[in-house]
């Protein structure tokens, strides 16, 4: 449905973005992800229209937008800033769009409210001021107002970054309902990794104004292609001091084309040096020392110094021992969970 085709982005002597090349199927959530100055937004300002590239092309449904005003593109964009009208009503925040377009106004009456229960508006709260609303309720005003038209493409850029955590769990839940229900094609900018991988079908990884990799969430976090997801994306121990030290011990990784090694952190096992375990033909067992304990209710995660390295593993159960401080421990791994980077 939308493909990027070479398209860099340059300001001066600053390339912005580099030579981007993406497919974004039609129905797909799909989310680029990325630290902060990365490309992202400057991406999506691109397909909306607000930013010009330098060159490429971008084509939606086989047709080059590439130099095709905003107002034409079908696309509606969600800022993190919402852009709502304060001293509006959310009524008249919602119908801005069908009164510009000269909707009539029974058909409009009609759409706002259909879009509202859609989002869990009620009417009272559509005679509200949107300033009187919660930032949630502002949210879902902000998304009706995308929707009321009927985009082939929505876009928000980092739309729950202003709300506190718990909020932004329960909108995440709402925005993915939200979409499913809409079937409307989405691309979501932010640099949270956790939102990334619970709302999205794939994921573009931004680093320096280029793309790492693009993948489904478990690819991108179980076969992170680059050094930079895998240390983007999720908790992981950087194994390379350790596999160095004793390739012996690690027969079936590649020392041949990767010099560096890495392990999600709830890969690993951990046990007291009093339990007993059976290593599989797969797995690596190495003694330690317990140097942190942390709580978090549904799990504990436990710091350890095996030699010189630091590791960190996470169990649902705490171990059975009274004193955890400068306890030996023994962790163990599976060659097959190693994350390897030339």
């Amino acid at each position: 449905m939308i493909t990027f085709k070479d398209i860099t982005i340059q300001y001066d002597d600053f390339i912005a973005v580099k030579k981007l090349n993406f497919d974004v199927k039609e129905g797909e959530f799909f989310t680029f992800l990325g630290p902060s100055g990365c490309g992202k937004t400057t991406t999506l300002r691109a397909l909306v229209g607000l930013t010009q590239p330098s060159s490429g092309s971008i084509y939606l449904n086989d047709r080059d937008i590439t130099k095709l005003p905003t107002e034409k593109r079908d696309i509606k964009m969600v800022f993190q800033s919402y852009a709502l009208f304060p001293t509006m009503t959310v009524f008249d925040n919602i119908a801005f769009g069908p009164k510009v377009n000269k909707v009539d106004k029974g058909m409009i009456e009609k759409k706002v409210h259909e879009i509202a229960r859609k989002v869990d508006l009620t009417s009272e709260q559509l005679s509200k001021k949107v300033s009187e609303l919660s930032g949630g309720q502002q949210q879902r005003v902000a998304i009706a107002r995308a929707l009321v038209n009927q985009p082939n493409i929505l876009v928000l850029d980092e739309p729950l970054s202003n709300l506190d955590a718990k909020l932004r769990v329960q909108l995440r839940n709402e925005l993915k309902s939200l979409q499913r229900n809409f079937g409307i094609t989405t691309i979501y900018v932010t640099h949270d990794q956790e939102e990334a991988l619970t709302l999205s079908d794939r994921i573009a990884v931004f680093n320096k104004g280029e793309i790492e990799q693009i993948g489904t969430p478990q690819e991108i976090y179980e076969q992170s292609a680059t050094e930079f997801v895998c240390n983007f994306i999720g908790d992981s121990n950087d194994m390379t001091t350790l596999v160095h030290r004793y390739p012996e011990k690690f027969p079936a990784l590649n020392f041949r084309d990767h010099r560096h090694f890495y392990t999600r952190i709830e890969k690993l096992k951990l046990f007291t040096s009093d339990q007993s375990y059976s290593l599989n033909e797969d797995e690596v067992a190495f003694e330690g020392v317990l140097v942190d304990t942390e709580y978090y209710g549904i799990y504990t995660k436990y710091t350890i110094a095996i030699e010189n390295t630091i590791i960190r593993t996470i169990l649902k159960e705490k171990l059975p021992m009274e004193e955890l401080q400068n306890q030996k421990v023994r962790v163990v791994l599976n060659q097959q969970h190693v994350l390897q980077y030339a």
